[in-house]
């Protein structure tokens, strides 16, 4: 079973104050390039694989999907995302991603934004995926850039001139890697590139895309602080076709 880090008390409450959380969407910085690489969601049928508090179970149905459903671990997650949703059309259910049984040929898109790299059993879960694509579907998500989650202990150092560098340890190594984020203990799942995408691959998708994210001009011109993300990639968005 995943770790279900956030439904700890401590946990939680951190990832509240995140800015991502409290203007959702539009307070992620690669939500831009994500939203790039989606279809149009009229009349799509979308699943959102770790939706958290339902901000893009309710962009999808917003912009006029057929039917919306987010799986998450946490119960707290959920209870938040149904509290913010009045909706009939999004449906959340309680799942842990690295048992899931999807249905077969169910969904036009299959969504997923910064979760997949918490899981041990990522390949299982990449079938069931292809699986519950309905042919010509879509799946596109996101995950902590490997160069991030590589080091054993990540975080800014400063060199001997006072420059800030970011460590780069044993990538080539996988597995996991536990940090202290928001709560001490958090598990995530280090892989390579090269793992990602051949994964993908091995189950019959197509690539379509993958972007190495780093802010624009206008969005450091807009927020000055997102400068030092281009001094390394800090997420990886993929979009794959079945």
């Amino acid at each position: 079973m995943s770790q279900n880090i956030y439904d700890q008390p401590e946990f939680f409450e951190g990832y509240g104050h995140l800015r991502r959380s409290r203007q959702g969407l539009e307070g992620a910085p690669e939500w831009a390039a994500l939203r790039a690489l989606l279809p149009p969601l009229a009349g799509l049928s979308v699943l959102d694989l770790g939706c958290g508090f339902g901000w893009f179970c309710r962009h999808a149905q917003e912009q006029g999907a057929r039917e919306v459903v987010g799986l998450d671990l946490s119960e707290k997650m959920l209870a938040r995302a149904r509290s913010l949703t009045p909706s009939p059309a999004v449906t959340y259910l309680r799942a842990d991603l690295e048992e899931v049984q999807l249905p077969e040929a169910r969904f036009d898109l299959i969504y997923s934004s910064l979760a997949l790299h918490y899981l041990e059993h990522l390949p299982a879960l990449l079938t069931q995926v292809r699986r519950a694509l309905r042919p010509g579907g879509r799946f596109v998500f996101s995950v902590e850039h490997p160069v991030y989650t590589a080091p054993s202990h990540p975080g800014w150092l400063t060199d001997a001139a006072g420059r800030k560098t970011w460590p780069v340890d044993g990538y080539l190594i996988e597995g996991p890697r536990v940090t202290d984020w928001l709560a001490p203990g958090v598990i995530k799942q280090h892989r390579t590139i090269g793992t990602y995408l051949n994964l993908l691959l091995e189950r019959g998708f197509t690539l379509r895309h993958v972007q190495e994210w780093g802010p624009t001009d206008a969005q450091l011109a807009g927020s000055p602080e997102l400068a030092e993300e281009r001094e390394r990639p800090t997420f990886l968005l993929v979009a794959a076709g079945r």
